[in-house]
């Protein structure tokens, strides 16, 4: 056993001492027999959420109501769960209500996958009564119980069975995958936010072809937004490596292969419910990425995109010419690094200081005016000096 699981079995050990089980579930079990990577750990106990605050002196109510407390100990967080049944669903995604047990084996049988319906004991020793290590050995993702009966529950699992193919590398068992094509109609009923959430964990899998050719063979796509009868479109995108790419940028790949205009791009990422300040820069990105497949980078265009823009644009250019020379973004952020301003506000000169030297009032002049001296300034013609702008520009007027 290892981080962070030791430094959480104090908090198991409380719950024993008073009379409680308690163990370690979920996905952190599953992520320790694969030797991946834990960021934190999930604890269930036999002990009702009353019993659990009456143990710890510092909690928080998260979500009692399912079960839920936060634990605070040792200057760490722990989310600590009453096992518990679960009602009939509503919305096809959460439980009308749930049931307080005392019985470990009927808490992880309402679970998705067989994977993770495993506990572990602050011993290390494994609790796995519906055969998740063999499904880990055999590398299959299998539903617990019948497949139709938890995805009618909660429709996400199917997001979540072909995400965890992408992550995992992973194969969906026969019966699971039958429910997940007969069931996919389920998916309309799951908001896009919770959708987006599992399909961009997807995006950055190792395994994200083989996920996403899923999501179109059992018409998954259909349930997602615009990507409805976009056959050759999605498997152009299947033709590319995608290899080291950043969210942003397989969104970025996904549209161009969708081929939208502008307007459509903004509307499609809305539609997905990606953040303003996330849709500002996909469009940034796409827009420079149509330059570059055009022409070699300009100064103006190094400037104008910014250092992280031009890094995601050169990786997808590389990737849709199925180029391996990465030394040239190396070479692009180098140049950039060196021009002698990085945005507009490093320019020496205002507007206000343009109307005071040629006694004119505002209007469109004044910002073809700054343009010229930024691109003045960047091509070496001028200093980025306010005497020496104003002594150039005034030559250039008298052209």
């Amino acid at each position: 056993m290892n981080e962070p699981f030791i430094s959480a079995v104090p908090v198991l050990q409380q719950l024993e001492d008073a009379g409680y089980e308690a163990y370690f579930v979920g996905g952190s079990v599953r992520d320790y027999l694969l030797n991946k990577q834990i960021s934190d750990v999930d604890i269930a106990t036999s002990a009702t959420p009353e019993e659990v605050k009456a143990i710890f002196p510092k909690t928080v109510d998260i979500g009692i109501e399912h079960g839920t407390v936060l634990v605070l100990f040792n200057l760490k967080s722990y989310e600590i769960t009453t096992f518990r049944t679960e009602g009939d669903y509503q919305d096809f995604r959460r439980p009308k209500e749930v049931a307080f047990i005392r019985n470990l084996t009927d808490d992880l049988r309402r679970r998705d996958f067989t994977m993770n319906a495993m506990a572990m004991d602050r011993m290390g020793q494994v609790i796995d009564p519906f055969k998740g290590q063999q499904a880990i050995e055999q590398k299959i993702i299998q539903s617990v119980g019948h497949a139709k009966e938890r995805f009618s529950e909660d429709a996400l699992r199917m997001m979540r069975a072909v995400r965890f193919v992408s992550q995992l590398s992973f194969h969906i068992e026969e019966e699971t995958m039958r429910a997940l094509k007969e069931l996919t109609y389920l998916l309309e009923n799951i908001a896009i936010e919770r959708k987006r959430a599992e399909f961009e964990k997807l995006l950055a899998g190792d395994n994200w072809h083989e996920a996403f050719r899923i999501i179109a063979e059992t018409n998954i796509c259909a349930y997602l937004p615009g990507l409805k009868n976009k056959k050759s479109e999605i498997e152009k995108f299947l033709s590319y490596d995608g290899k080291n790419l950043t969210t942003s940028e397989m969104w970025s790949l996904l549209l161009f292969c969708l081929k939208l205009s502008e307007k459509a791009a903004e509307s499609f990422l809305r539609d997905w419910r990606l953040s303003v300040k996330e849709i500002k820069h996909i469009l940034s990105i796409l827009m420079y990425l149509e330059r570059r497949l055009e022409k070699d980078w300009s100064v103006y265009d190094l400037f104008k995109a910014g250092s992280i823009v031009i890094e995601s644009v050169e990786k997808l250019y590389l990737t849709i010419k199925r180029l391996n020379d990465w030394t040239e973004i190396e070479r692009l952020l180098t140049t950039y690094q060196e021009l002698p301003i990085k945005d507009s506000k490093d320019v020496a000169a205002t507007g206000t200081d343009l109307m005071k030297w040629f006694n004119r009032n505002g209007g469109p002049w004044v910002k073809e005016s700054l343009v010229q001296i930024e691109q003045a300034i960047l091509n070496g013609i001028v200093k980025n000096d306010k005497q020496n702008i104003k002594e150039w520009l005034l030559a250039c007027s008298q052209n």
